[in-house]
């Protein structure tokens, strides 16, 4: 038995032509009939880092029978010199959540994931405590069961007042070791309120960005703040909108 949770993600190797850049995170949102892959913004284009790839690459296991089985399922990320995928700004300016729509017939017949849904959203009036337990689950540095092809997850707590904009940003914190390969994974909770033959019994708060630094930090006596942005992730009902 495999917790519905590992199938939610997907290992994303981004490209330009033939060319391997990076390794990151993401996981399927379905909005009515249309399916999606999340991921961060920086992962689909990143003006400082000069990171600009023309298509990204995802791991899709083929038979829910046999993990083992899995296929390269490639995204062009432009059409005649057009972005194919959705990001969008909030009242503090751009969010880095990303949203492509994937072709459910190019999908491989018999593919094996889960995606999450609207249900899956936080809604405003349940509270969530400050140090709430939580799962990031994705691929730090690209590592992963490759026999099985299933991510990993790491143990996190929410480190700010949930609900609100740390610092004016979109985004809260999250106190959790985490690597490059990480942007875009979601960050989730378990649900304790779920009917126990609920096929996926998890809350998708967030989609988590990148660690948190301070800029003054003094680099050789301080150690860094082990946190993270995490950005909340009802953007998405923005961002997958028809």
């Amino acid at each position: 038995m495999i917790d519905s949770i590992l199938l939610t993600s997907a290992r994303i190797l981004s490209f330009n032509g033939q060319r391997s850049l990076t390794n990151a995170s993401g996981f399927y949102f379905q909005r009515d009939e249309r399916l999606f892959l999340v991921t961060s913004r920086h992962v689909m284009f990143d003006g400082p880092s000069k990171h600009s790839p023309d298509r990204l690459e995802i791991e899709v296991h083929t038979s829910g029978g046999d993990m083992g089985k899995s296929i390269g399922f490639s995204l062009p990320l432009y059409r005649q010199g057009k972005s194919l995928w959705r990001q969008g700004k909030d009242g503090g300016g751009e969010i880095d959540i990303a949203a492509i729509e994937l072709s459910r017939e190019a999908m491989p017949v018999g593919g094996a994931f889960i995606a999450f849904t609207p249900a899956h959203l936080h809604r405003s009036a349940e509270p969530i405590q400050i140090g709430s337990s939580l799962l990031i689950v994705g691929f730090p540095l690209g590592f992963h069961d490759t026999l099985h092809h299933l991510p990993v997850v790491r143990q996190a707590v929410i480190a700010s007042a949930f609900g609100l904009r740390f610092q004016g940003q979109g985004y809260f914190l999250t106190d959790a070791r985490t690597h490059r390969g990480t942007s875009g994974a979601p960050v989730v909770m378990h649900d304790g309120d779920a009917a126990p033959d609920t096929a996926l019994p998890w809350k998708l708060l967030g989609v988590h960005s990148a660690r948190m630094d301070m800029k003054d930090r003094d680099r050789v006596h301080d150690e860094s703040l082990g946190l993270n942005c995490a950005w909340y992730a009802d953007m998405l009902m923005k961002l997958t909108d028809a």
